[in-house]
């Protein structure tokens, strides 16, 4: 009869090494019932589901030595934005510190590589990568448009009221000095492109998209999530704009359906308008086919407030 209850509660947290079951008493003998999951090697279970992706890779970095969870995995964990294609979804990929060898063992995407003591950080008991190199590594991987999502992610400047932070995850000063550590990385070219692109001050991966759009249709860069001055003393913050040509634009994610919501838009809206300023509003849909739409409603807007394009670009 297998008795779960019977274990130490520390191995009901999620997948273990067999060494810890060891360390807390438990010994080889009942490491062998036939309800325990051998994930790996030197990896147990005692079942359960829905666990966080960290608990899950934990024993996998613990059971191998010298190594952190990167990449994809990495990327998961962090809950970095933006879309990461994998070959294979259900692996783990563990980066292993050079010259020891790659993680060859069932489940894991073994990778071997060097870090530097300030690319690899403890979370919760399991050594991953940081943001920053996580987003070096999956470069390969990645566009160089959602290279800029990520970028853009890990420079701008944090709320603290809403995120409990004040310091951004890093600053382009920091991600252009490791790609310069790290020269030949795989990917690297598409990354230096990317951090050119990165600017501060990007709340969405749908605000990033939507300038680099802009940019590549011929449009001035605008001002992201800068407060402008408007007319009675009030003032606003809008996703984008361009002063120059008092046009601001505001993403629309899905989130303005509620009556509330729904007057404080027309307030806005209000507010733009009273200080001579129009308003873009710009929704999910305009978004489709390289913000195609999203662009016309903007190029149109700046048209009709003076701007004019140096060369023909039509979207």
């Amino acid at each position: 009869m297998f008795h779960p209850q019977e274990f130490p509660p520390e191995l009901h947290l999620g997948p273990f090494t067999t060494r810890f079951a060891q360390e807390l008493g438990v010994g080889p003998g009942r490491l062998r019932h036939r309800e325990i999951v051998s994930l790996s090697r030197g990896i147990k279970s005692l079942g359960g589901s829905d666990l966080p992706l960290g608990l899950l890779t934990r024993p996998y970095t613990q059971a191998t030595g010298h190594s952190a969870a990167s990449h994809a995995t990495a990327f998961a964990i962090w809950m970095l934005p933006g879309f990461l294609p994998v070959a294979d979804s259900s692996l783990l990929h563990i980066s292993r510190q050079a010259p020891h060898d790659e993680p060859r063992r069932k489940g894991v995407c073994g990778h071997t590589t060097k870090f530097r003591d300030n690319e690899v950080v403890c979370l919760d008991g399991l050594w991953i990568t940081t943001r920053a190199r996580t987003w070096l590594d999956c470069a390969r991987r990645m566009s160089v448009d959602e290279l800029v999502v990520v970028a853009d992610h890990l420079i701008r400047i944090p709320r603290p009221e809403f995120e409990g932070r004040s310091e951004p995850y890093a600053t382009i000063v920091e991600l252009a000095a490791m790609l310069e550590r790290h020269k030949g990385t795989p990917g690297i070219q598409k990354a230096r492109a990317a951090l050119a692109l990165a600017r501060v001050g990007s709340d969405s991966a749908p605000e990033t998209r939507l300038r680099l759009a802009l940019g590549r249709a011929g449009l001035p860069e605008p001002q992201i999530n800068v407060r402008v001055q408007l007319a009675h003393g009030r003032s606003r913050t809008p996703d984008a704009s361009f002063p120059e040509y008092r046009v601001a634009v505001e993403y629309d994610g899905g989130t303005h359906g509620d009556i509330e919501q729904q007057v404080r838009d027309i307030r806005r809206q209000e507010d733009y308008g009273d200080a001579g300023w129009i308003e873009v509003r710009i929704g999910k849909a305009h978004m489709q086919d390289d913000a195609r739409q999203a662009v016309r409603k903007i190029r149109d807007a700046l048209y009709g407030r003076g701007w004019r394009a140096t060369q023909s670009n039509p979207q």
